[in-house]
């Protein structure tokens, strides 16, 4: 299979409205492994409209708990059994994430219990080997690599460096602007990088019925000017950068010559501005 990262949903936070795309997931074919990063809100669609079975994720990565990064991970797995899963699938997380897994199962053990009894399914539990995320880990012919970013009030949360070969892609999870990701993702084939136009996040808070000025500051300290983006992309040397989890996403009022002229301050290379369903070849 081709080298490959599609952006299954590229819409910062967990709500959806007409004209929005879909909460951050991630499909990355590299090494000869397909990956999962981050299980949003329509990612076991996502997979399958990019003609992957399910049955054929090799691996998990969830970046945080938010739930726009973990909602729809049991219910892919529960999908993903109807459809022929009856193997373990490696699930890599932060801390709290076997909680939102044992939660699941108790939530959904009537229809989990009776489809092992009356159709001979196999145990659901044994699906997800959830593991807590590491600094370095090695699977077949991958190497991740993580480092802890800046998106509080959350702590366990990452950005991730997936090595295959001599081939690197780099994906910031959600983070505000930090000098240190341009040394995480040096010389790397791919960047995806989260990014948010401080103008838009004013008027998604001043159009928002349910939420105060903790949002918006919430939004401003978590996340990284669109600017800024751009200037890790040049500090970092990479070939190729592209934009995910928009804030704000579908507003008509920001289109994409407002996010390129921000990341073009400092950013004069190959640029993505991230489309639900989009594919970028490494």
């Amino acid at each position: 299979m081709p080298d490959s990262l599609a952006l299954m949903g590229v819409k910062g936070g967990p709500a959806i409205r007409p004209g929005s795309n879909m909460p951050t997931s991630m499909l990355l074919q590299l090494g000869g492994m397909t990956i999962l990063v981050d299980a949003g809100l329509g990612v076991t669609r996502g997979i399958c409209d990019q003609g992957v079975a399910l049955t054929d994720i090799d691996l998990i990565v969830i970046t945080h708990l938010h739930s726009d990064h973990y909602l729809e991970l049991g219910p892919f797995f529960h999908t993903a059994w109807t459809a022929g899963l009856n193997r373990t699938i490696p699930v890599i997380g932060p801390k709290g994430l076997d909680r939102y897994w044992t939660g699941f199962q108790d939530s959904m053990g009537f229809d989990i219990d009776l489809r092992i009894r009356d159709e001979g399914r196999c145990d659901f539990n044994s699906l997800a080997d959830i593991q807590i995320i590491q600094n370095t880990t090695t699977f077949g012919n991958i190497t991740l690599h993580t480092m802890r970013n800046v998106h509080p009030p959350i702590t366990d949360t990452f950005a991730l460096r997936f090595e295959a070969g001599d081939k690197a892609v780099v994906l910031s999870g959600d983070t505000a602007y930090i000098p240190e990701m341009a040394a995480f993702a040096k010389g790397a084939d791919l960047l995806v990088h989260e990014a948010m136009l401080r103008d838009g996040v004013e008027a998604l808070c001043a159009r928002m019925t349910n939420g105060d000025e903790r949002l918006r500051t919430h939004i401003l300290r978590s996340h990284t000017d669109a600017a800024d983006v751009g200037r890790i992309a040049k500090d970092a040397g990479v070939k190729q950068l592209a934009l995910n989890h928009f804030v704000p996403d579908g507003d008509p009022d920001f289109t994409d010559q407002h996010w390129e002229a921000e990341v073009r301050k400092h950013w004069d290379g190959s640029l993505w501005l991230g489309k639900d369903g989009m594919v970028i070849h490494i």
